[in-house]
């Protein structure tokens, strides 16, 4: 139950959008979004952000908020060395992220009364205060404390439900409000117009996918992707497992496993934040089902098969 710690997820689950108001898009809105035209590209703000042509050097526009590829090459520039290849190949995933602060931000102030009328109140006072105001009403039941004891015993190291529910319950807490987070994020395209450079997002659609899980997905084969790390115990434990399965599953399965420290940036954007995460996807490339934690082998097979792999 180990958690990645990575300077590339800081935006992703900044802020729980409550109540928002502001600029909404019709129920007709344009079908050129990014999540028509380059499914799986985006993966929280930008997903239903329209592609419009935009003023040269600008790569997103929506209400009084601008971003310009100066300010994406700034980003860039200032992201540590060892992952400034990765972010070259994933512009759209750096412009997601700045855009969800900016975005966020944006809205926090205009609807929630929260500009920056104090020298104190910095960005990070004001995401603390709407967090507090806004996810105050998620809470965790003990069935589902006990759900999730039951599914990853494993990783308690034989401690009983009693000795660990405590610990458990904050863990389940803090990943049930994550998943609230992101799909709040994630459709904020469908409360507010946001527009992206639609050359630009056709550039980068094609260099993003040089990976070896978006290549995978494109393999016309059920894939399974094992994100993790050396050195977790259930990621380690994953090890032979995977091995058995890659040869189980030979011609029929795509069997990956992805080193999160290494890659960092591709974990941040299949939204890994516990490791080990096994993600299932479809021959056709789309995700189906994902289990967080140690995955017993038998457990692996039934969900193939529940996919129709034989």
């Amino acid at each position: 139950m180990k958690r990645q710690s990575s300077i590339v997820l800081v935006c992703a689950g900044f802020l729980l959008l409550s109540g928002m108001g502001g600029a909404k898009a019709k129920s007709e809105a344009s079908d050129k979004t990014v999540d028509t035209l380059y499914p799986g590209l985006a993966s929280g703000a930008l997903t239903f952000a329209r592609l419009s042509e935009l003023p040269s050097g600008v790569l997103l526009r929506a209400d009084t908020v601008d971003i310009a590829a100066s300010e994406l090459e700034k980003e860039l520039a200032g992201a540590p060395a060892a992952v400034q290849p990765q972010l070259k190949k994933n512009g759209f995933f750096l412009l997601e992220n700045l855009a969800t602060k900016k975005l966020l931000l944006h809205v926090a102030g205009k609807n929630a009364g929260m500009a920056r009328t104090a020298v104190e109140q910095d960005d990070a006072k004001i995401i603390q205060a709407y967090l507090e105001r806004t996810l105050g009403s998620i809470q965790v039941t003990d069935a589902e404390v006990k759900e999730f004891y039951e599914a990853n015993k494993d990783m308690c190291g034989g401690a009983t439900l009693e000795q660990v529910k405590a610990d458990l319950k904050q863990y389940v807490l803090q990943e049930k409000r994550q998943r609230a987070v992101q799909e709040h994020v994630r459709t904020l395209g469908k409360r507010m117009i946001i527009e992206v450079s639609a050359p630009w997002v056709a550039q980068q659609a094609i260099m993003a996918k040089d990976n070896p899980v978006d290549k995978a997905r494109a393999g016309g084969l059920p894939s399974l992707v094992d994100f993790g790390a050396s050195g977790c115990r259930p990621c380690d434990m994953m090890t032979p497992i995977l091995a058995a399965l890659e040869k189980q599953y030979e011609g029929k399965v795509n069997v990956l496993f992805v080193h999160v420290q290494e890659e960092q940036i591709l974990a941040a954007r299949y939204g890994i934040e516990s490791i080990p995460v096994q993600v299932f996807f479809d021959k056709n490339g789309k995700e189906v089902f994902r289990h967080t934690g140690f995955f017993p082998q038998n457990e692996i097979e039934k969900k193939l098969s529940e996919m129709g792999v034989r």
